[in-house]
């Protein structure tokens, strides 16, 4: 790291105040290493910012705001693999069965918004970010929606419950759809695990650095 970085972690806060010599020069010491060891850590598993106000609370003392930070992340990790784990029961399925629609015709917006449970609007949003790609009826105009169309905006609305944005849905189902369907959803699925485990470790390898600094800073 570049001694300017050093810096401004001390200016944000990141490291425990400095002492300054005689001819005014930063000294710092193995408490500051082992807090700069922790700050690096938990910012893979918290990011930067939910990092830095980590390493602020502890460093005035503030432990209980600096738990409640860590307690916070691990509680939306835990929601995000419940919803991961729930998406792929559903997902699963949805990419070995083809939906049935109405004696087994297209379905109309409002059938399929009421299928779905969302407003006819949202349907028309999805469409609009190219997720969505309905017929029309070439007398009435109208758009219908046939099985493909059908089985895309479920995945869309359970992908939607798990917080994704509509831009990345829409590359997920336009990969589906160049992989053929559950090759796709299965990387997709597999990515997403890949992802939450790569977080809990980060998050217990920042838990175990922050410990360390704790001790010493009992000990100082």
């Amino acid at each position: 790291m570049s001694a300017q970085a050093i810096r401004n972690y001390d200016d944000a806060g990141v490291l425990p105040p400095t002492e300054r010599s005689e001819t005014g020069y930063r000294r710092y010491t193995p408490l500051h290493a082992q807090a700069l060891r922790t700050f690096l850590a938990l910012r893979l598993g918290h990011g930067h910012q939910q990092a830095v106000e980590i390493m602020r609370a502890t460093n005035r003392g503030d432990t209980e705001s600096a738990y409640r930070l860590i307690d916070a992340a691990h509680v939306a990790l835990l929601t995000e693999r419940d919803t991961r784990a729930k998406s792929a029961s559903t997902l699963g399925n949805l990419s070995t069965t083809t939906p049935t629609t109405v004696n087994g015709g297209p379905l109309t917006v409002g059938e399929l918004a009421r299928r779905l449970g969302v407003h006819p609007a949202t349907l028309r949003t999805w469409e609009a970010e190219g997720i969505l790609r309905p017929e029309r009826n070439p007398v009435t105009g109208y758009r219908e929606y046939g099985p493909d169309c059908v089985r895309d905006a479920e995945i869309t609305r359970q992908l939607r419950r798990g917080g994704y944005l509509l831009r990345k849905v829409a590359q997920f189902i336009e990969s589906l759809h160049a992989a053929g369907g559950a090759d796709a959803l299965s990387d997709f699925l597999d990515s997403w695990q890949g992802r939450l485990t790569t977080r809990s470790r980060n998050l217990l390898a920042g838990a175990a650095q922050l410990d360390a600094y704790l001790t010493l800073l009992d000990q100082a």
